[in-house]
């Protein structure tokens, strides 16, 4: 793996290498870990990796690279920056014969999103995208519970997903992850939305195959002096005629991340809490409430695949990025083989990217929208 992004001063990367490397499939070579060489420089030797494998910029990385004989050179490359970066990053790997792994969201906005996903489909490389929530053993039971039918036809769906971190202009005082996370130019058209809100979005979808057929949104910035909305409110109404509601937060103080989904069908409804991560109730008006538990009694083999702890032991935030790289590391090595990659070990992709971006778009503009009480939402 080469790494575009990641700095010692960035956030997410380190996870990234945290859970890329956990199961010994992936070993992270070398890297562009800054816009500032210097800072790509002292992350390199801070992770031990040869000089001569730490590049000043993500362009002279892939070229470079690419010059490598086969067994020596990255196989992909995993795109940690700011939002801005992830489409020419993209671009410039696959069309340089490089898979990719790109943080979430896929890209700046929803065209470059369409326009990425033809890059891929003429490259014929993998593309994952790390929305790393739908790797809990306990989301893959609930997916597995709502695809049996054990929930009945989906009817109501909450999902919420509060922070308290930026309730107040936190972004002035030089702090690197909230000053691009609020910035148009480096975050895109929305900032608690497309930071979090698409993570919920996501993650329903994923669940129950549901897609929103209109919504109704309420975008606010609390925060005297920010550019990008902090607090977002949906109703939505789903394809096959279920409710919805959606709320992300960034100014709910005190907060941690506690997203969390409700979901209630004819037959039986589920609540899983991310904070809580191992714990799922299944409740039934018959039958009251049974506590699932991650790695006891008969689950799904999806949950279990994605199981790495013995019960008791919480499955953690690294190990959900663990498990899409491994899973992404499998189908490299499927196709390698020419096999088939296993459909249990599965992982998000570019459709799952520009429906992320297509919901951020559609809640923006319904948003903005005075006149009309629900908005389509189009592709």
């Amino acid at each position: 793996m080469g790494m575009i992004g990641g700095s010692q001063e960035a956030f997410i990367g380190a996870v990234h290498r945290r859970g890329s490397q956990l199961d010994g499939e992936i070993e992270l070579v070398c890297g562009a870990f800054s816009s500032s060489a210097e800072k790509s420089k002292a992350t390199g030797e801070s992770l031990y990796l040869p000089e001569n494998r730490v590049y000043g910029s993500y362009e002279e990385m892939i070229l470079k690279e690419k010059e490598l004989p086969e067994g020596e050179r990255m196989d992909f490359v995993s795109i940690v920056t700011p939002n801005h970066v992830h489409f020419p990053a993209a671009k410039m790997a696959l069309e340089n014969g490089f898979h990719v792994v790109c943080d979430k969201p896929a890209t700046l906005n929803l065209a470059e999103a369409k326009e990425l996903k033809k890059i891929i489909e003429k490259s014929g490389l993998i593309f994952a995208l790390t929305h790393n929530y739908t790797a809990y053993p306990m989301v893959k039971e609930a997916k597995h519970l709502v695809d049996s039918g054990q929930l009945g036809e989906i009817r109501k769906i909450i999902v919420e997903y509060p922070q308290g971190w930026l309730i107040d202009l936190v972004e002035a005082t030089g702090q690197k992850q909230a000053a691009w996370r609020t910035d148009p130019a480096r975050c895109g058209a929305a900032g608690a939305i497309g930071d979090i809100g698409t993570h919920c979005e996501n993650l329903i979808e994923y669940i129950t195959g549901l897609h929103i057929k209109e919504l109704c949104a309420d975008l606010t910035i609390f925060v005297e002096g920010r550019m990008l909305d902090d607090d977002g409110n949906i109703l939505i109404h789903y394809d096959n005629g279920a409710k919805g509601i959606l709320h992300c937060s960034q100014i709910c103080n005190g907060e941690e991340n506690d997203f969390n989904f409700r979901i209630y069908g004819s037959k039986a409804g589920i609540t899983w809490h991310q904070m809580e991560p191992n714990t799922m109730v299944f409740r039934t008006r018959d039958e009251g409430a049974r506590i699932i538990r991650t790695a006891v009694g008969q689950l799904s083999p999806a949950a279990n695949a994605h199981t790495r702890q013995p019960a008791g032991h919480p499955e953690g935030y690294v190990e959900t990025f663990a498990n899409i790289y491994r899973n992404f590391a499998f189908a490299l090595r499927a196709r390698w083989e020419g096999k088939a990659q296993d459909p249990l070990y599965d992982f998000p992709g570019i459709d799952e990217g520009i429906m992320g971006m297509a919901f951020i778009e559609n809640v923006v503009r319904s948003s903005q929208d005075n006149t009309n009480k629900w908005t389509k939402f189009e592709l």
